[in-house]
């Protein structure tokens, strides 16, 4: 594919939580440890129900400017913003201090091999000193103000920039005068977030699945698990050290794609689960796909099937990523 990718977006939810209260905050609604995260570090989080169900991921970043800077889902904005406020008041209602300001920037990602090349000849600060997960604020081709966070969702080094609406559309034009640059839409983020293994949010995790079901137990802190503090703790950490039923999967097979909502059997044709994202690898040319599976079939190399058009097609349990990162460790 081309070796830098920008795509727009669609508006995420992107807040920043003020107040000498935030982290504290924060914390009474994702599994994360926030408290540890370095300055300017961000993590990948889960916003947990009572039940242990996800939901919403989302990226919560320690700003050194005294907020936590949180992208959430764009489809999910409406429930994110009120699950907050509902805390916030309940948290002002106890006289801590603590505020929610809601952004109405645009997100751009710029992601690929040779996206630190093209967006270093736009910044006077030297890209390599920001390593994954990791944010600043930045001046970018003359577009000042600007939030560069080091992540991405291709699995590929790659960017996502936080701007002002009045002033994106000249950050764009800006970007693409680089011939290396391509827009992407979101079929191209669908197929390589899938070849990075990476969940998405609706498709592969929900409030029906918690983070053990979905192998994210590596977002939950281990301070969190300890104190079983976070929403839902109580079903989620026994699951930790017991089998869930369940267990999502990377499955890969050949001859016609497998898609959502495909059904997964055993070698002797009984329903063991579901697929959750699918479709042909342009980098490994052959089918990939996450689904859920009964935990007994969870093992790499566990060979079954998956039912297409009223056929059983071969397919293994496969280990994820499809296809290796390339994040950039520094």
């Amino acid at each position: 594919g081309s070796s830098c990718l920008c795509s727009i977006i669609p508006l995420p939810r992107q807040t920043k939580v003020h107040g000498k209260d935030r982290v504290k905050f924060m914390e009474s609604l994702v599994v994360a440890d926030i408290a540890e995260l370095k300055t300017n570090q961000g993590t990948l989080s889960l916003f947990t129900n009572e039940k242990g169900g996800i939901i919403d991921d989302l990226i919560v970043t320690k700003t050194d400017q005294g907020y936590l800077y949180v992208v959430s889902n764009a489809g999910c904005a409406e429930k994110d913003s009120v699950h907050m406020k509902v805390r916030l008041a309940e948290f002002k209602a106890a006289g801590l201090d603590v505020d929610l300001e809601f952004l109405d920037e645009a997100l751009l990602a710029v992601q690929g091999p040779s996206m630190s090349r093209v967006l270093q000849e736009g910044l006077k600060d030297n890209l390599n000193k920001l390593t994954f997960m990791t944010s600043t604020v930045a001046t970018v081709f003359g577009v000042p103000d600007c939030r560069i966070t080091r992540c991405g969702y291709t699995g590929e080094d790659g960017v996502e920039i936080s701007v002002s609406r009045l002033r994106a559309v000249e950050l764009i034009e800006k970007l693409l005068a680089n011939s290396e640059v391509k827009l992407a839409g979101l079929a191209a983020r669908d197929s390589l977030r899938l070849e990075a293994g990476l969940c998405l949010y609706g498709n592969d995790i929900d409030e029906t699945t918690t983070p053990v079901e979905a192998t994210l137990v590596w977002t939950i802190g281990k301070r969190r698990r300890k104190d079983k503090d976070f929403p839902g703790a109580e079903i989620v950490v026994p699951q930790i050290k017991a089998k869930t039923v369940r267990k999502r999967v990377g499955l890969v097979s050949t001859g016609p794609p497998v898609r959502q909502h495909t059904p997964i059997l055993s070698p002797d044709g009984k329903v063991i689960g579901e697929v959750t994202s699918g479709c042909p690898s342009p980098c490994l040319k052959k089918n990939v796909a996450m689904g859920y599976v009964d935990s007994e079939f969870a093992k790499n190399g566990t060979d079954i099937q998956v039912e297409i058009r009223k056929k059983a097609v071969r397919a293994v349990v496969s280990r994820m990523p499809f296809v290796p990162t390339n994040y950039y460790m520094g």
